[in-house]
């Protein structure tokens, strides 16, 4: 097998996407760490469009992007399969990592910006109401019984999500309103690779907190 590296940082939930689908296909990679504030002239090499993580490297050529690489991870080593084999059932796959990639974006404006936070929260609201009526209904994973893709991005939006409502001081993800959401969460963090590299809670509080104040500091001098 051709070297497989992995440039990204370790509390970035697009970073915990690409280790959480090598390490359930159980391919070995290296992890190099990444300043976001001093990016190495590695990543800028390998991702001069966006110059920023994650970048996988395999063979010495760069993918970037979290939901391409995980598409190309997913066609390159087949085994242990995290997407549907149905045609019919893997477009529906390819839907709701499509709708994740889209509606997901309104959590890190929560986070990122004060101006009109109503509207945002309730575009957070409805894309949570939107996957528990019609994305997920009464299965244990989105593919049903057993982890795939889906689940990887749409748990790197809830897991976050939940560490932002407490930062800003809302609350949107409550499990009286999201029942089947907060069951599966519940499931996804109980996959032991999800639960061996699910950053934990405080360590992400600590980290998004001085992110959010600097920010906040940032917004207040212009």
């Amino acid at each position: 097998m051709a070297g497989v590296k992995l440039h990204g940082g370790l509390l970035s939930p697009f970073n915990y996407r690409v280790v959480c689908a090598l390490k359930l296909k159980g391919i070995p990679f290296e992890l190099i760490k990444e300043d976001p504030s001093n990016k190495s002239a590695l990543l800028l090499k390998y991702n001069p469009v966006h110059k920023k993580i994650p970048v996988l490297v395999h063979g010495g050529k760069p993918v970037c992007e979290s939901m391409v690489i995980l598409e190309y991870i997913e066609e390159t080593w087949p085994q242990n399969p995290l997407m549907p084999s149905d045609p019919y059932d893997r477009a529906q796959a390819r839907f709701w990592i499509n709708f994740a990639e889209n509606k997901g974006a309104a959590v890190w404006k929560l986070f990122r910006s004060i101006e009109d936070q109503e509207n945002t929260m309730k575009e957070i609201f409805e894309m949570l109401q939107i996957v528990e009526e019609h994305g997920l209904g009464k299965k244990k994973f989105f593919h049903g019984d057993k982890i795939g893709l889906v689940d990887i991005a749409f748990g790197s939006i809830v897991h976050w999500l939940q560490i932002i409502e407490d930062i800003v001081g809302v609350k949107l993800f409550e499990s009286h309103k999201f029942p089947g959401l907060h069951a599966w969460l519940k499931n996804y963090k109980q996959v032991p690779v999800i639960e061996e590299n699910l950053p934990g809670r405080d360590e992400l509080l600590v980290f998004f907190k001085g992110r959010y104040e600097k920010l906040q500091a940032s917004a207040r001098m212009q």
